[in-house]
Order: structure tokens, then sequence, then C-alpha cells
């Protein structure tokens, strides 16, 4: 998925969030909260590739070029951060499909573009749980990208496809791997929010599986588990709403303000609180 034009940038000051140095590692383990996303060194890397030697052979340059990707993702280079992760194959596919998912949930106001770049980052990122099934980060990428794919053509085209089992089948597996992956907790509140919202309590019960509760517990849980996520507070918010509607309108607002007040840890933050207050305000 090589880009043939520069994307639109990041629109803050990139300064708080450069971690040069050994600066990304000492802060990798706030940074990767929400995803639990393993620290890329080499030793890590090279126990990937003895469990599948046709993903590389050099562990040390990929450990290398992993972390580099990582750090212009902080920062807000989603561009560089994805075209590196693409160009590591399943490997990098972690890094990729977060910078790119991102960049287009805030920063790529084209729908076909969004779409078509969702669609794209799916495909890779199932290539990746392929090749690396033990990885819970490859499941739940390819969860988001094939949600927000879903919620690009409508949740009820997304159904009609059959996107819901596949979605579905991801995020169980990355909660079977990982059961604390606060992002995978979100995403399953979300899928059963946004299933029981389009076709109602009991087809979403028999059909899909989803229940209003459920979806409580597994947005909340995700709060639980990242209380300073700026993500969590707003996607519970917004879960809230899809299931009870007005009488969640309080507690989302209350969630979003408390989105508001968090410091950012980098890039991707920084956008979730700006789209938070830019809400509030409207």
């Amino acid at each position: 998925m090589a880009a043939k034009k520069r994307w639109a940038r990041f629109p803050h000051d990139q300064k708080p969030f450069d971690y040069a140095g050994d600066a990304l590692k000492k802060a990798w383990k706030s940074l990767h909260a929400g995803d639990l996303e393993t620290w890329p060194d080499e030793k890590v890397v090279a126990a990937r590739l003895k469990r599948n030697p046709d993903l590389g052979k050099d562990a040390a340059r990929i450990a290398r070029a992993l972390a580099q990707a990582w750090r212009d993702f902080h920062r807000g280079e989603f561009q560089a951060a994805c075209e590196a992760g693409l160009a590591l194959g399943p490997l990098g596919a972690s890094v990729a499909c977060k910078a790119g998912g991102i960049h287009a949930v805030h920063l790529l106001e084209d729908e076909k573009a969004r779409n078509e770049r969702f669609a794209q980052l799916a495909g890779f990122a199932s290539d990746a749980a392929q090749a690396m099934p033990w990885e819970a980060n490859a499941h739940f990428r390819h969860a988001f990208a094939l949600g927000r794919y879903g919620q690009g053509i409508s949740i009820a085209k997304a159904l009609a496809q059959g996107l819901a089992g596949r979605i579905r089948a991801s995020l169980d597996h990355t909660l079977e791997l990982e059961p604390d992956h606060a992002e995978a907790h979100t995403a399953l509140g979300l899928y059963h929010a946004e299933i029981v919202a389009k076709v109602g309590a009991m087809i979403g019960a028999l059909t899909y599986g989803a229940k209003a509760g459920d979806g409580e517990r597994h947005l909340r849980r995700a709060v639980e588990l990242t209380p300073e996520a700026p993500i969590a507070r707003i996607e519970c918010g917004n879960g809230l709403m899809l299931l009870y509607g007005e009488k969640a309108e309080d507690e989302a607002a209350e969630l979003y303000e408390q989105a508001t007040k968090i410091a950012p840890r980098d890039a991707m933050e920084k956008l979730d609180v700006e789209f938070a207050r830019s809400q509030l305000e409207d």
C-alpha cells in the first residue's frame, strides 16, 4: 500500500512526543498500556523469526526499523510509520495498521479514500495474523481495520456482508491471547453496542451474540485498564449513547470532559483529546 502522495500532516506541535533514543523504551509501557504491544528489541524479533523463518533474517536490523517506525508513529509521522511497517511485512503490520488507521480516522477527509485505506489495512493485518497467529495485535489490528471499514460503509452493509463474524472472531482471538487488552475491550464493547443499536436487542443477541450488558462491561473494563487513555473514555461514552440513548447523555458528556483533561502522551492521544474537546464545543 505504498503512498502515492503526501498524507495530511499531524497538525500540532510534535516536540512533546519525540521519543528519540532510549526515551521510547523508557516510555513504552505507558505508551502501549492500551494495546500491550511488545517492545521490539532484537531478542523479541529473533524469537518471532524462529517461530516463522519466512518473516525475515536479520533480527537486529528489523528491531531497529520497528523501533524507529514506532517513534515516527508516536511523534505523528503517520505516513513514515505506516510505510516502514509495510516494508517489514507481517512483522511491521502492527505499527503500519495503527499508524495508517489513526491517520485515517482523524486526518483523512475523503470518505472513499478512508474506506479503501481500511480495506487495505485489514487485508495486511489478516496476512499478519496468518503468519503470526500467536501475536494478539495481529488479530486486533485486523478487527480494528475491518471494524472501521464496516463503519465507513454503514453498519447495515457490514452486517449484510458478514463482517460482524470476522470482527468478533479476531477480537475473541485477541482477548484469548491478552485478556487485559484494553483497546480490544473497547472494540468488543462497540461491537455489541453498534449491533444492538442497529438491529435491536433480540435479533442482536440471537443472530450475532450481541448484548447490551456485555457491551457496557467491555467498555467500562477498558476505562479501568487504561484510566489515562483518552480514547477509552471517548469510546465508552459513544458506546453508552448507542446502547441507552438520551439516558446516557450526561455520563457520555462527563466521559468526554474527562478525556479533555488527560495530558496526551503521544500524537494519537493528542488527536483524541482535541476530538473530545471539539465535540463538547459543538
